[in-house]
C-alpha cells in the first residue's frame, strides 16, 4: 500500500528570503528588515489546506540602516529583545482564495502578546535548483497595528499628531528547499 500523505516539509532558506516591513515616520516611511529568522513549511500541493508553517525571527536583528534607531527599537520602547528575544509565527489554516492566493491564518507573537492575524499569500511555484533540491516560494502580506504587541512609543509633535505611525506593513518573500 502507498502513502497517501503528500505533505512534504521544507525548511526556509535565509540567503533567499526576506522578512521586511515599513512604518510611517513623520510624513515618510521607515523600511527594515530582519535578518536572522528561520522556519518550516508542511506542504501539501495537492491539498493546501493540510499545509502549516512556523516561522522564529531574532528581535535583535532588526534592521532599518540606522545604528541609532536600530538600538531604539531592540530597546524596553520596542521590542525589548533581553526580555523578548524572539518574535513566532504559527498558522493556523491556509484557506485557498483563488488561483495561487491563499490567506494562512495563524498566531503572531511579539514582546510576549499573541494575537491572530491572516497573512495574503502567493504561491510561486516549485522548481528544482542547479543541484537537485526541491525549493517553493511564497509571498505573503499583513498590516499590524504595532500597539496590539505592545510597541507603544511614540513622541507627541508640536504640529500635532505623533512621529511613528501605528501600522506596520509587514511583506515576506520566502524560498525553501526540501527537508
Amino acid at each position: 500500500m502507498t502513502n497517501q500523505n503528500s505533505t512534504r516539509t521544507f525548511v526556509i532558506d535565509k540567503a533567499h528570503s526576506e522578512v521586511g516591513f515599513q512604518v510611517r515616520h513623520l510624513v515618510t516611511r521607515v523600511r527594515g528588515r530582519f535578518a536572522e529568522f528561520e522556519g518550516r513549511i508542511q506542504f501539501d500541493q495537492t491539498n493546501p489546506a493540510g499545509s502549516s508553517v512556523a516561522v522564529t525571527i531574532q528581535a535583535s536583528s532588526v534592521d532599518t540602516n540606522e545604528p541609532k534607531r536600530d538600538a531604539h527599537l531592540r530597546s524596553a520602547d520596542f521590542f525589548s529583545v533581553d526580555e523578548y528575544p524572539k518574535l513566532t509565527f504559527t498558522s493556523r489554516s491556509v484557506k485557498a482564495k483563488g488561483g495561487d492566493s491563499f490567506e494562512v491564518a495563524g498566531d503572531l507573537a511579539i514582546r510576549g502578546i499573541t494575537k491572530p492575524v491572516a497573512l495574503r499569500t502567493t504561491f510561486l511555484g516549485v522548481a528544482k535548483d542547479p543541484w537537485g533540491n526541491e525549493r517553493i516560494g511564497f509571498e505573503a502580506e499583513v498590516e499590524l497595528n504595532r500597539k496590539d504587541f505592545g510597541l507603544m512609543w511614540n513622541a507627541t509633535l508640536e504640529t500635532g499628531g505623533f512621529l511613528v505611525g501605528d501600522e506596520v506593513k509587514v511583506a515576506l518573500s520566502v524560498q525553501a528547499v526540501a527537508a
